[in-house]
């Protein structure tokens, strides 16, 4: 590009050149100019003129039009040739720079897996005016998907929601994702549907699932998730190990990632998102136990709708009294939510426990009279890790959850501030600030369940 931008000048001053050369002298009797000339001759020039100082004058203009054409030729198509091969290269270093920053976030969202050639088979909603915050969400084939779950057999449940199940699929060899079947054609089940996909392919953050593609057939429609290995913390703290797996620090950095996750849906989110449906079982786990939000089928866009005439929904037990009594709904109610979950990963209990069959009891009621008094705040410990934390650390988790359970909304604090105090809890290595021996964060079990 410097080398033909240099050649300009020259150019432009060999076109000048060719235009003052001095002309040839004309020949002696040009068969073809003869008859011009003697046209002309008709006309009566002035006194002291010839026709041959006319015919030379003539034959110089001519010789000067052709050479302007030539010049003029020449430095147009130069032109062209540099606007050419400028345009070519700014669009060349445009593409390599946006295919190399949004594959390199492409790959932290996918978790290592080599989606390209299955994802390749299919068509693919794209965006125009998209950047890295905002994926594109391939349309799957129904056909394709089903064969890859085994025509939705029941051994392959990962899970079981309000309007279907979640299946384990094979794609290609050694790809494996999760398949989110939703039966039904009502109006909750489509409206949830579209939410889901609407959300998550704006959404993009290490603690929140990745949604891959979707397919629709008749009245079932498939969402096609990033496989979690660990599955849910419902699941790990409720189900048959009981817990078993989680270390004190490992609870720690779950809780940490959940609240990474709910900061970025409130504080960086462009209007703020409410998940209105947190709780353990939408709390998923990979193979290294990080911590991803998922199912936003509930989930608002703060500010796009008047929340006091949204439907109730949510789950009892992570509900906060407000929405349940009077339908106010605000980021708030994410956080009374976090609450409840941080204290199942402190005491191992579920949200709501049956005490008869016609009697329950909230955690939040148990819970709170003991959580502020020291002495007996140890006792009501999850028993897999009683003997494990530091109690010091245990007073401030056990505050933290106090603050956010308040049943007054304005009493709660910012999911910013509750990040804040749980950073300096989790071990460096685990994602926090905590200076810890190494050996003080073992067992963390990297071992899949299924």
């Amino acid at each position: 590009m410097q080398m033909m931008l240099i050649a300009l000048p020259l150019l432009l001053l060999s076109a000048s050149s060719i235009a003052h050369a001095r002309p040839d002298p004309p020949l002696s009797s040009p068969p073809t100019i003869a008859p011009f000339y003697s046209s002309i001759a008709v006309f009566s020039p002035p006194a002291g003129v010839q026709l041959g100082s006319q015919k030379h004058h003539m034959d110089a203009n001519r010789k000067l039009v052709v050479a302007l054409i030539v010049a003029s030729a020449a430095l147009g198509g130069f032109i062209f040739l540099v606007l050419f091969f400028w345009v070519y290269h700014r669009r060349n270093s445009q593409k390599s720079h946006t295919d190399t920053s949004c594959s390199s976030s492409g790959q932290d969202a996918l978790q290592g897996l080599a989606l390209g050639p299955f994802l390749g088979k299919y068509s693919s909603l794209r965006d125009t005016n998209s950047s890295c915050k905002k994926r594109s969400v391939t349309v799957m084939d129904y056909k394709a998907l089903e064969t890859a779950t085994n025509n939705f057999r029941e051994t392959d449940i990962l899970g079981e929601g309000g309007f279907g199940c979640v299946y384990k699929a094979r794609l290609e060899e050694n790809l494996y994702v999760a398949v989110k079947r939703l039966e039904g054609g009502t109006q909750d089940a489509i409206r949830e549907f579209e939410t889901e996909v609407e959300l998550l392919s704006k959404i993009q953050h290490p603690n929140i699932i990745s949604l891959l593609g979707y397919s629709i057939h008749g009245e079932t429609r498939l969402l096609v998730y990033e496989l979690m290995q660990n599955g849910s913390l419902e699941a790990q703290l409720h189900g048959p190990s009981r817990g078993s797996v989680l270390t004190w620090f490992l609870r720690m950095k779950i809780a940490l990632d959940i609240a990474r996750g709910l900061e970025y849906l409130h504080e960086h989110c462009n209007p703020p998102v409410i998940h209105r449906d947190l709780k353990s079982s939408n709390i998923l786990l990979d193979s290294n136990f990080n911590a991803k939000l998922s199912d936003f089928g509930l989930a608002i866009v703060d500010g796009s709708q008047n929340k006091n005439n949204i439907k109730l929904s949510g789950t009892l037990g992570y509900v906060a009294p407000e929405y349940l009594l009077d339908g106010k709904l605000t980021d708030k109610s994410d956080v009374y939510a976090f609450g409840v979950v941080l204290l199942e990963l402190l005491l191992g209990k579920r949200p709501v426990e049956k005490l008869a069959p016609a009697q329950c009891q909230s955690i939040v009621t148990w819970a709170m009279p003991q959580l502020t008094d020291r002495s007996k705040l140890p006792n009501i410990v999850d028993s897999v890790i009683r003997d494990s934390m530091d109690l010091k650390h245990l007073y401030q988790v056990a505050a933290v959850a106090v603050l956010c359970v308040q049943p007054e909304p304005s009493y709660r604090p910012l999911i910013t501030d509750v990040l804040h105090s749980l950073v300096p809890l989790v071990p460096m290595n685990l994602g926090g600030t905590l200076r810890v021996a190494q050996t003080a964060t073992l067992p963390l079990s990297s071992t899949p369940s299924n």
